[in-house]
């Protein structure tokens, strides 16, 4: 059995799949496998999936069905053997040392969940270079090079995820600002695969890292926090805002608010419900309630309220914090 087990989705990728796919390759750290799980891409990704296959056993292909990116990292869940797992979006690339530091911190700590960060200067890099219309697709990040002594990197390891886990973005006076844990992205860490071998990602939604993300916190990981850009990641480029996608996002963030505000008011004690709700819940019901101003015909708002009012029923909408109460009363009066 390997140590790491990484999964890539791969769908409609040719463009960007082998820098991915040599991103793994060049990693200094030997002792994994890539599942490789082809979502019933339609172009020519899974030619280049059997290419690296070819090449080197470790990459393995998973082929099915069109299913979405849950559905997809859920079938690479299913075949992983790996003691720990790293996730990996196909459009998307990983420093050289990002297995090794992070299977070392992993290893010295006793640690569930190492966590780093994705490279902040490069993605703000592309998208101005978008703008400008420049070539966005041969840039290589500066800090791709950077060579980590991993004897020497400064950590925080907490038994207590719900400190440093956040969704807020402001945090410039926060003293532990360094150390936050800021949004949900599912690659921006190791995870030992049998503390998320029961939490499969909910099939059919977007955003899906929220809920689970939100569901891995209360099963009270212990938490390396190593803030190092060991990520790269690419932006979309699109800009189009089309009412049914609005609707389509509003809808997948309320499935993800109710299925863990069921499951926080199930199963967390008053601490964790506190801090998941100052932190995240009502965050994503703010980002959830802005789409309504994208949607432009009855039949689509009708479908707003409708999910709204599922959130109300089953007290989603309830007691929120004092920097909240005004955007409650708006939905109260949208909803009505």
């Amino acid at each position: 059995m390997p140590a790491i087990s990484i999964i890539i989705p791969v769908y409609n990728v040719e463009k960007y799949l082998r820098r991915c796919l040599d991103s793994v390759l060049n990693q200094t750290f030997a002792d994994w496998e890539a599942i490789c799980v082809n979502d019933g891409s339609p172009d020519n990704s899974d030619k280049i999936l059997a290419e690296y296959a070819s090449r080197d056993s470790r990459f393995k292909i998973v082929t099915k069905k069109n299913g979405g990116l849950s559905d997809a990292r859920n079938a690479g869940m299913q075949v992983a053997t790996g003691d720990y797992v790293l996730y990996l979006d196909s459009d998307d690339f990983i420093h050289p040392q990002t297995m090794e530091i992070a299977h070392y911190l992993a290893m010295r700590d006793g640690s569930d969940i190492v966590s780093f960060t994705y490279d902040r200067i490069y993605r703000p890099q592309l998208m101005v270079r978008h703008v400008l219309h420049m070539d966005t697709d041969n840039v290589v990040p500066r800090r791709l090079h950077k060579k980590y002594d991993v004897s020497r990197i400064e950590t925080r390891v907490t038994d207590d995820v719900f400190e440093y886990a956040t969704e807020r973005t402001h945090n410039a006076f926060n003293p532990k600002k360094k150390w936050l844990i800021k949004h949900c992205q599912v690659w921006k860490n190791l995870y030992r695969r049998s503390l998320i071998a029961d939490t499969p990602f909910i099939k059919g939604i977007l955003f899906e890292d929220f809920p689970w993300w939100s569901a891995v916190m209360l099963k009270r990981p212990r938490v390396t926090i190593a803030p190092l850009p060991l990520y790269f990641y690419i932006p979309n480029f699109g800009g189009i805002v089309l009412s049914a996608k609005q609707l389509r996002i509003m809808q997948s963030l309320c499935t993800g608010i109710e299925s863990t505000y069921t499951l926080y008011r199930d199963t967390a004690d008053a601490y964790q419900m506190r801090m998941w709700s100052e932190n995240f819940r009502w965050y994503f019901i703010n980002w959830a309630f802005r789409k309504i101003k994208y949607l432009d015909t009855d039949v689509d708002l009708r479908a707003a309220r409708a999910c709204f009012r599922r959130l109300d029923k089953i007290g989603a909408l309830a007691n929120p914090p004092a920097q909240w109460e005004k955007l409650q009363t708006k939905i109260y009066e949208f909803i009505k």
